[in-house]
């Protein structure tokens, strides 16, 4: 193989798997080794940067980092990465004088913000330091989006919301006109503004037509319009049996509202199994803990009713077959069909994206889906200066993603008020700093913890039934957090080689308690691989090769395996390892200055 490269920022923001997989890209160790250090301001302020609303995704992100996360490779459970923003979140002082100071003056730019969610907010934080003149659109009375609507206060106090969203809105420049709903793209754009950036999310729940749909309306609710309902005070209670269709987040949070609500026989049911939900484990896992039952592999054929009242659902029972290619199909499983009694039928069975309010003869083209045309990399549609991101963007993701658009928009909506080719992308910086203090001693403290995940405190099951407002995860205090926070394994401080420095006394392999370090005659990748101490096996995880050494041998490390703990530089007898801290600066447009 030729000498691994590693020039560029991608090679090593690879290595921090947890900062690879989030959308956002959130330098992930740097903030918790901060939390550990009891640097809760720092820690906030570098997930604000990058994330935009730490104490909102503490509590409600996806979390695609801790999938990845390089704990989970050693142990059964990944680092605690969520839940540790949230301590920062909770235990920040006052970071209002660390936001960025309003813009000395404006830059002449105008910018229409289509929607109030996490995509449009974000976009005004990068865009408002710049002197723009943002405004932003919502026809709701308060400014979140679904943060708001969409994600119950049990899980998402409101304060929080005001918060986080506060901070954006406060940078000067922000115009927010609430209650206010655009009816008309060209409208807007009469308007005379220099860009405009739609995230107006997936505002239309999915519906079913099936027999009974009509005649039992007034008891059938869409999951997404029913929790916006109940989050601003519009509905307070719900019947004693409730069914809840559907198997993603909606759902769970469907099904937990409504035991809140008075549902004392709330159950779900899903055309998948448990396995194939969309629902995120620990959605399903805090719904079953709430005594909420979930049925798998059954199909809703017909809402039954009698005199114009709903009195169940009826259901086929299928079963899971796979053809050759592994592609799933449902099919009858020839067991009688299930009817379940109810009161009241939450539809949680996706999401739609409805652009009513878009002519279609302003050269904004859509596809066989109806979704605009947007370019992935700088969320332009095909008419020149309007924008899309978030779920308005690609259909419904989550919070993380659409702050990720958000940001990527933000420098596209820059580079075309400037009068820039939005296709011109600047690259994110990065910088390497050892870590060496003296022979044998680091900056930071890289003994493994071995202690395992800890559980999030919960309110008591019996209090958090009783009210739809009371938060049921107490979160981390400062004593679990700082000792989650000790198990993350600083995936961003590298292990960096100098071939002329090595000698090859294969004191680093001896000492490696994973096998990851291997001396040997180089090779083809798949052969390589297959030879080194311990073998390679995930390929998406790239091999370190060195350049031909004294012998003629080369240095290969698997990263997929390596723990960072800093034994062989420790042991190398000349200094050819290293330990070296990473640093990914995303290029953001509030970072590329605002002058017109």
């Amino acid at each position: 193989m030729q000498p691994t490269r590693t020039e560029g920022p991608d090679y090593y923001h690879k290595v921090v798997d947890c900062q690879w997989a989030c959308p956002a890209h959130t330098p992930v160790p740097e903030y918790i080794r901060l939390i550990a250090d009891g640097r809760y301001d720092d820690a906030y302020m570098i997930n604000w940067k990058s994330n935009v609303f730490p104490g909102v995704l503490g509590r409600t992100c996806d979390r695609p980092c801790e999938p990845a996360c390089r704990r989970g490779r050693v142990e059964e459970e990944p680092v605690a990465i969520c839940r540790l923003k949230r301590v920062a979140a909770d235990n920040k002082s006052d970071v209002g004088p660390l936001m960025p100071p309003v813009a000395a003056k404006r830059n002449g730019k105008r910018v229409a913000l289509v929607g109030a969610g996490p995509a449009s907010l974000t976009v005004a934080r990068d865009l408002a330091p710049l002197g723009y003149e943002l405004v932003l659109f919502d026809g709701e009375p308060r400014s979140g989006g679904m943060i708001r609507s969409q994600i119950p206060r049990f899980r998402l106090p409101e304060e929080v919301i005001d918060e986080e969203v506060g901070y954006v809105t406060r940078l000067g420049g922000v115009d927010l006109r609430l209650g206010q709903r655009i009816e008309s793209l060209k409208g807007l754009l009469s308007e005379g503004f220099d860009a405009v950036f739609v995230g107006s999310g997936a505002p239309r729940g999915r519906d079913l037509d099936i027999p009974g749909r009509k005649e039992a309306a007034a008891n059938v609710h869409i999951g997404i319009d029913w929790l916006s309902s109940v989050s601003f005070g519009h509905i307070e209670k719900i019947g004693r049996r409730v069914i809840v269709l559907g198997g993603g987040n909606t759902a769970m949070d469907c099904c937990r509202t409504s035991r809140r609500l008075g549902g004392q026989e709330v159950k779900v049911v899903v055309r998948s199994g448990f396995e194939e939900m969309k629902a995120s484990p620990w959605e399903k896992e805090d719904a079953i803990h709430e005594d909420i039952p979930i049925l798998n592999y059954r199909v809703p054929k017909a809402f039954t009713h009698e005199n114009g009242r709903l009195t169940g659902v009826t259901f086929e029972i299928v079963r899971a077959e796979y053809d050759e290619k592994g592609r799933r199909n449902l099919v009858p499983s020839g067991e009688p069909d299930e009817h379940h009694e109810c009161d009241d039928v939450l539809v949680a069975v996706g999401q739609e994206n409805a652009f009513p309010w878009i002519e279609r003869d302003i050269g904004l083209e859509f596809d066989r889906w109806d979704m605009p045309q947007v370019d992935p990399v700088t969320f332009e549609s095909t008419r020149k200066g309007v924008f899309f991101g978030g779920d308005a963007a690609f259909g419904p993701k989550n919070i993380i993603w659409a702050v990720a658009h958000g940001h990527d928009a933000a420098v596209s909506i820059h580079r075309h008020c400037m009068g820039e080719d939005v296709h011109d992308r600047p690259p994110p910086g990065f910088s390497l700093v050892s870590q060496k203090m003296g022979i044998h001693e680091w900056s930071y403290d890289n003994d493994i913890s071995l202690e395992h995940r800890h559980r999030v405190p919960m309110l008591d099951k019996a209090e958090a039934l009783k009210n739809v407002r009371v938060e049921v995860e107490l979160g981390f205090d400062s004593r679990l957090g700082y000792a989650e926070a000790q198990r993350c394994l600083n995936c961003d401080v590298q292990t960096v080689f100098t071939d002329n420095l090595c000698i090859e006394c294969d004191a680093c392999v001896d000492i490696c308690p994973v096998d990851c370090i291997t001396f040997t005659e180089d090779g083809e990748e798949a052969d390589l691989r297959s030879r080194l101490k311990a073998p390679a096996l995930n390929l998406d995880q790239d091999l370190l090769v060195s350049g031909a050494l004294a012998t003629g041998r080369v240095m290969v490390k698997d990263e997929d395996v390596c723990l960072h703990c800093g034994l062989c530089a420790e042991r190398c007898p000349t200094g050819a390892w290293d330990m070296q801290r990473f640093t990914l600066e995303m290029t953001h447009a509030d970072q590329m200055g605002g002058a017109a």
